[in-house]
């Protein structure tokens, strides 16, 4: 198996969440192979989430921003770990990619209709977390991950994309399910999947 240059981002705001339990699984699972890790957790990062001018004005972007820019440059996959909260990600998340994912950085526009995918050649897992079924969820909201899948992974080259969901966590989430899912995350992380 080749080793990898792993980014992973864990994208619940707070640290204390099965969310950060997983992102540990797999980040320990990727270094006992050998996979090159690095790591970010949102909730340590120092960043304001708000474009306050659009895309009208460049808006200076903070150290943490900078880092996971060059932690983006730097990966050949991505994972990142978020639930679900109203059937899209985080506000703290979805600030982060309203910040970093500028032209020049994710992608470049050709024309009015065409664009450069400026981080082409990376893979990207998404590990999504709900309270919810993840079938009935689709069934009732759609795809709720096209935002991040299609909207921005997608947009800027990343291929191919996966999406893990776990579901029903709140109602099921005994003791041993958590435990199998703990297991195979950490599994994906010994693949790099």
């Amino acid at each position: 198996m080749r080793k990898k240059k792993i980014f992973i981002l864990l994208g619940h705001p707070d640290e204390d969440s099965f969310n950060c339990t997983l992102a540990d699984e797999y980040q320990r699972g990727a270094e006992e192979v050998g996979h090159e890790v690095r790591r970010m957790n949102i909730s340590d990062m120092q960043f304001d989430p708000v474009l306050h001018h659009g895309y009208r004005l460049v808006q200076k972007l903070e150290p943490d921003l900078l880092s996971f820019q060059e932690n983006m440059r730097w990966c050949e996959h991505f994972v990142v770990f978020y639930p679900s909260w109203w059937s899209t990600m985080p506000a703290l998340l979805k600030g982060l990619f309203d910040r970093v994912w500028m032209p020049g950085f994710a992608f470049q526009f050709t024309s009015q209709f065409s664009w450069k995918k400026l981080l082409k050649g990376r893979s990207a897992t998404m590990f999504v977390t709900s309270d919810t079924i993840p079938f009935v969820q689709r069934l009732i909201f759609g795809d709720t991950t096209n935002e991040l899948r299609k909207g921005i992974l997608w947009f800027a080259g990343f291929g191919p994309i996966r999406v893990r969901k776990f579901g029903y966590l709140k109602h099921f989430g005994s003791t041993g399910r958590r435990e199998r899912i703990r297991r195979k995350v950490y599994s994906l992380g010994r693949k790099a999947a």
